[in-house]
């Protein structure tokens, strides 16, 4: 696969902007943990190499187990989940891919009761971002770990 163009060069203001938004993510109400998990399944739904790549890797240097990441296809299923990570992961589904009809009463009752207002904006406006990342970079065919130093990925040891 080869990278269609260098949105970065070609948008510098822009995807500075868009890169200062995404830093403010990291002071969020919601933990690292979660928005880690929500990166990696939204990057999962979208099929975006680069972000799926970005996003394991910085899980792995941040603790996550590899089993969790393994099993984050099938969190439904799985018993390494707990309540507020399957409320997250909920909301990131529906965020990602929105029905015709809305997002659903019971969804968004079942998200309610593990996050606060302020935690569910927080999270919402991380699925946004997450989103915006996975379209740009599907788009012009960012490749997968072409920025793992510039980012510090290669910390993850991943390869």
């Amino acid at each position: 696969m080869s990278q269609r163009i260098n949105y970065i060069q070609q948008s510098p203001e822009l995807f500075k902007k868009f890169l200062e938004f995404s830093n403010l993510l990291k002071e969020s109400a919601i933990e690292e943990s979660v928005r880690d998990l929500v990166s990696i399944r939204a990057s999962q739904l979208n099929g975006c190499a680069f972000c799926l790549d970005m996003h394991v890797k910085e899980a792995k240097i941040h603790g996550e187990r590899e089993l969790r990441i393994h099993h984050l296809p099938a969190w439904r299923e799985s018993t390494l989940f707990a309540p507020r990570e399957r409320a997250a992961l909920a909301w990131t589904e529906v965020l990602t891919k929105l029905p015709e009809q809305g997002v659903p009463d019971d969804i968004y009752e079942r998200v309610r009761t593990q996050f606060s207002e302020k935690e569910l904006s927080d999270l919402t406006y991380d699925i946004m971002a997450i989103n915006a990342w996975n379209r740009v970079n599907v788009a012009f065919r960012t490749v997968p770990g072409s920025a793992d130093k510039a980012y510090g990925l290669d910390k993850a040891n991943l390869t």
